[in-house]
């Protein structure tokens, strides 16, 4: 009897241990997932939030904007002055044309320059020379020039294009300056598209034969091909907003600026006044707050179909390297 009550004594021990574990495993089990519901309860606050605060700043500037907007707005020119008249017909072709220029120059030279650095400079990583340190250099410039604020670009581009290189206010010394500007979200976009291509994708190529340059401009650039256009797009997005910059070095005339196609020289040597520079002119030097708000509502349209046209790019892309119809 005694050790059959010692045995009963000890598996009561042993169940009473195991359900006082068990009971902590559950209350820490309970504790983590509240933990859980309220980190996720914040992170949707958080979100909400942003989201409130956009819906509010675009829905603003879109009810106000509308009163103004109809078809005379878009097709006639600021007639200047102080009392704000006319529309903004120059200003939506004038932006159009130095995005235009802007890409043509920022774009082969930051897609070119990604290029480099990641399927040739990687081979000079570790050794010695000054194309090391030149490859040094650059990462460094990029990077830096990344973070720099738009107005010094401008004061740049003022010092060297309109006045060193007698460009004046003009579309070109714009475009140059605004192509500064964008050089480094170019090239990093290009270095990240490029870096998520498989490494196999390149043995195959030069396994089979093809040179370094076959195998990248054949294999590896249709790849990296979505990620390197959303990077242009989001450049197109970023100079269309920008204002620092081409407050002074594009002069802000109102008027027309010429046919890039007939008048190709006069094109490059105009002045012009973007959308976002008209936005700024209105606010500040014009009492015309509702046509400010009007253009404002044209431009922030503007940025979304860019968002939207990036997205659609991107999907079509993937679609098709995917082989999908």
């Amino acid at each position: 009897m005694n050790e059959e009550s010692e045995e009963t004594m000890v598996n009561t021990t042993q169940d009473v241990a195991w359900q006082q574990t068990q009971s902590e495993a559950e209350a820490h089990l309970a504790k983590r997932r509240l933990t859980e519901k309220i980190a996720f309860g914040v992170l949707w606050a958080a979100g909400a939030v942003a989201v409130l605060v956009l819906i509010a700043v675009v829905g603003y500037v879109l009810l106000e904007g509308a009163q103004v907007i109809d078809w005379a707005f878009l097709t006639t020119r600021p007639k200047g002055g102080l009392s704000g008249e006319g529309g903004m017909s120059t200003t939506i072709v004038a932006t159009i044309y130095l995005v235009g220029l802007t890409i043509l120059i920022a774009a082969p030279l930051g897609v070119g320059a990604g290029i480099y650095l990641v399927e040739y400079a990687g081979e000079m990583q570790g050794t010695s020379g000054w194309q090391a340190h030149l490859i040094s250099v650059i990462r460094f410039g990029v990077e830096t020039l990344a973070g720099v604020p738009s107005i010094i670009f401008g004061l740049f581009g003022y010092a060297l294009f309109v006045t060193t290189m007698k460009f004046g206010f003009s579309m070109i010394a714009a475009a140059l300056s605004g192509a500064c500007l964008v050089l480094p979200v170019i090239i990093r976009t290009t270095e990240e598209a490029l870096l998520t291509v498989p490494r196999p994708y390149r043995e195959g190529s030069l396994a089979l034969g093809a040179t370094q340059w076959q195998t990248n401009w054949r294999v590896v650039l249709p790849a990296a091909m979505p990620g390197i256009i959303t990077g242009v797009v989001l450049s197109v997005g970023r100079i269309v907003s920008e204002t620092a910059v081409f407050y002074v070095t594009l002069g802000g005339s109102y008027y027309m600026p010429p046919s890039p196609i007939l008048h190709f020289r006069d094109f490059l040597t105009s002045g012009g006044r973007t959308m976002a520079l008209h936005l700024y002119y209105l606010a500040n030097d014009t009492a015309a707050f509702d046509k400010a708000m009007g253009t404002g509502a044209v431009l922030v349209v503007s940025i979304i179909l860019i968002n939207l046209a990036i997205n659609y790019l991107s999907h079509r892309l993937n679609q098709s390297m995917r082989g999908e119809a």
